[in-house]
């Protein structure tokens, strides 16, 4: 199973997935008082409103960062429309819901948004795991 970090506030609970992370520093732009990199614990849920911490959340663009809120369950996953972004020198986006394959041809559902590997560098293909960055991949 893979590892995962929660914070939780009382009425929202952020959910960290580091192996999905592709490290877009989009949360640290977006609330720097909570997302901080370079401290541990990294997230402060405390230093944000819920409303901003959810807002924020939406936009990671990996699915590395997720939330449920206090009363809800995580079995619900809505169904959402898929949609497909390349990312500029980063990796395919691929927003909704998605039941992956491995090799071994065992399968997990991904819901919200998924980045899968371009540069053919990642150590969690087929997702980026955001080697793309030192790998200088281009295109």
């Amino acid at each position: 199973m893979a590892k995962t970090k929660t914070y939780n506030n009382g009425e929202v609970t952020v959910v960290w997935e580091p192996e999905l992370c592709i490290h877009s520093g989009i949360c640290v732009k977006g609330l720097p008082n909570v997302f901080r990199p370079k401290v541990r614990p990294w997230i402060r849920i405390d230093k944000a409103s819920t409303e901003d911490l959810i807002n924020q959340v939406k936009c990671c663009p990996s699915g590395a960062l997720s939330y449920r809120l206090k009363d809800e369950k995580n079995e619900n996953t809505p169904l959402v429309e898929t949609k497909i972004e390349v990312l500029k020198n980063g990796p395919l986006l691929i927003y909704g819901t998605l039941k992956v394959f491995d090799k071994n041809g065992d399968s997990e559902i991904k819901s919200k948004t998924t980045a899968f590997c371009r540069c053919g560098q990642s150590k969690n293909k087929p997702y980026c795991d955001g080697t793309h960055v030192k790998a200088k991949f281009i295109d």
